[in-house]
C-alpha cells in the first residue's frame, strides 16, 4: 500500500522527469503538501528506498511505474491494489469452509469478476488500463524477440483483447497482418478510434470468428481447465490447419515446477492463489497445459519463455 500511496502521488513521474538525485524538500515542494506532511512523507520515502535516504532516484525497477512510458506497470499496479479487488482477500479463510461461491470475490460482492467490469465503467476503464499496460511491457518483447511467430500470417484476432493493446504493437511492427481484437460489449465500447485496429464484438465462448491464428494473452488463466477447453475448441474452429499455418498464440504463465527461478515462480505461485481469490483461474504447469491442448483437440504446442513470468505458448490443430 505504501508503493501504491506513491504511485497516487506520482512520485515515479516527479523523480523521473527531474532527472537527478531528489532532495526530501524539493519533493515535498512538488508535491505540494502541507508542511506538516513532510516528515510523513519521509518515512513513507524510507520503506520505499533501497539505499540512501538523502536523496531520491528511480532505479531500473521503480521507472516501471512511470506513467508516460510505454513500459509503465503503474496502471496495473493501481488496479490489482483497488478496494474491490482488496476485499475478498478479507472472506479467503471463510472461504474454505464453504462450497458455496465460486471464488471468495463473488463471496465478498455477490457477483462474478466479470459481473462487476460490465455493471462498473469506472472499475472496468480501470481493469483495462492495467491489462493495457501489461501488454505494451510484454509486446515488445513478443514482436522483437519472436518475429519468426508471425512469419506467414495475414490476419490474427486478440481474443479478450481489451482495448487493444497488444493488437497494437502488432500491427505496427508487421503491416501486413491484419490485427482484430474480440471482447465483449462494454469493453469494445471504450476501443480507441484512428488505429490499423480493428474491433468486434462477441463472445468467445459462443463463436470466434476465422482467422489465420488467434491470440490469447492472460485469458485462459481466468478460467478453469473446462472453461478453458470450451474457449480452445471455439479458437481451433476458427483457424486453418497446421500445414496452412493456423495456430493460437498463448501469452500465459507455464510455472516451473522445478522452480529453477526462484523468484520467478514465487511471482506466478501468487498470481496462481489470485486467481483464486478473484476469478476461479489458475495458473498452471506444462503438463496441465498439455492436457488442455489435447482435450480440445490440438495436436501440437511449442513453448517460447520470454522474460519475466510469461511465455509464448504456440498451438497447432
Amino acid at each position: 500500500m505504501s508503493l501504491k500511496s506513491a504511485v497516487e502521488l506520482r512520485i515515479p513521474d516527479i523523480l523521473h522527469a527531474h532527472g537527478q538525485p531528489m532532495s526530501l524538500s524539493d519533493l515535498a515542494a512538488k508535491l505540494e503538501i502541507p508542511p506538516g506532511r513532510t516528515d510523513s512523507l519521509r518515512r513513507l520515502m524510507r520503506v520505499l528506498v533501497s539505499e540512501s535516504e538523502e536523496s531520491y532516484l528511480l532505479t531500473p525497477a521503480s521507472s516501471l511505474l512511470v506513467r508516460d512510458k510505454d513500459t509503465g506497470a503503474s496502471p496495473f499496479l493501481l488496479a490489482m491494489l483497488d478496494s474491490v479487488l482488496l476485499t475478498p482477500w478479507q472472506s479467503l479463510g471463510v472461504w474454505f469452509h464453504s462450497e458455496a461461491d465460486r471464488t471468495p470475490l463473488l463471496k465478498a460482492h455477490q457477483m462474478e469478476f466479470w459481473e462487476l467490469t460490465a455493471r462498473s465503467e469506472a472499475f472496468n476503464r480501470m481493469f483495462n488500463e492495467g491489462m493495457a499496460s501489461t501488454s505494451r511491457l510484454f509486446s515488445k518483447w513478443l514482436v522483437q524477440k519472436q518475429p519468426q511467430a508471425f512469419v506467414g500470417l495475414k490476419s490474427l484476432i486478440d481474443v479478450g483483447g481489451g482495448t487493444g493493446a497488444l493488437a497494437l504493437t502488432i500491427a505496427k511492427a508487421f503491416p501486413s497482418i491484419k490485427c482484430t481484437v474480440l471482447d465483449l460489449s462494454h469493453v469494445v465500447a471504450d476501443a480507441p478510434e484512428g488505429t490499423p485496429v480493428n474491433f468486434m464484438e462477441g463472445n468467445m465462448f459462443e463463436y470466434v470468428p476465422p482467422f489465420d491464428a488467434v491470440i490469447l494473452k492472460w485469458i485462459l488463466h481466468d478460467w478453469n481447465d473446462e472453461e478453458c477447453v470450451k474457449i480452445l475448441k471455439q479458437c481451433k474452429k476458427a483457424i486453418p490447419t497446421k500445414e496452412e499455418g493456423g495456430k493460437v498464440m498463448i501469452v500465459d504463465m507455464v510455472v516451473n515446477s522445478k522452480r529453477e527461478d526462484v523468484k520467478a515462480t514465487e511471482t506466478q505461485l501468487c498470481f496462481d492463489v489470485l486467481m483464486m481469490v478473484l476469478t476461479g483461474g489458475r495458473e498452471r504447469e506444462e503438463h496441465e497445459w498439455e492436457k488442455m491442448f489435447i482435450d480440445a483437440g490440438f495436436s501440437d504446442y511449442k513453448v517460447t519463455h520470454g522474460s519475466g513470468v510469461l511465455s509464448l505458448i504456440e498451438v497447432y490443430p
